[in-house]
C-alpha cells in the first residue's frame, strides 16, 4: 500500500465498480500516486498497473472497507479522508481533477 496518495478498493463483481473503470484508467494515467485495491480480480480494472491483489481481503478488512467502491486519500501512511460509492462531487474533490465522471451519473451507491 501507498504511504502518501489514492487507493481505490473495488471489484469486478460491483456495478458501480464496473461503471466507473475509465475513471479509474484516468486516475492511474493523471494522478502519479494511485493504486487499486482490488477484492476479486487481480487484473480489475484493465489498463491499470498498480493494483494490489486482495482476494484475502487484508487490506480490505484492514482499512475497514464495508462498501465498493471506496476511494482513500493517504498522508503519511494514515488515512485523511474517504469517499464509498460513486459520488462524483466526492470523487472530484478528492483527487483533485473537476473534471472526472462528466459522462456518469452523479451518484451511484456500491
Amino acid at each position: 500500500m501507498i504511504a502518501d496518495g489514492l487507493v481505490a478498493f473495488v471489484k469486478r463483481a460491483c456495478p458501480t465498480c464496473t461503471l466507473i473503470e475509465g475513471e479509474m484508467r484516468e486516475l492511474a494515467r493523471r494522478v502519479p500516486e494511485f493504486q487499486v485495491v482490488s477484492q476479486d480480480d487481480p487484473r480489475f480494472p484493465a489498463g491499470v498497473e498498480r493494483i494490489v491483489d486482495d482476494r484475502e481481503l487484508d487490506q480490505s478488512w484492514l482499512n475497514q472497507i464495508e462498501s465498493t467502491p471506496t476511494l482513500i486519500r493517504f498522508a503519511a501512511g494514515r488515512e485523511v479522508e474517504r469517499v464509498v460509492g460513486w459520488d462524483r462531487e466526492g470523487w472530484r474533490k478528492l483527487t483533485g481533477l473537476p473534471d472526472l465522471g462528466g459522462d456518469l451519473p452523479s451518484f451511484r451507491p456500491g
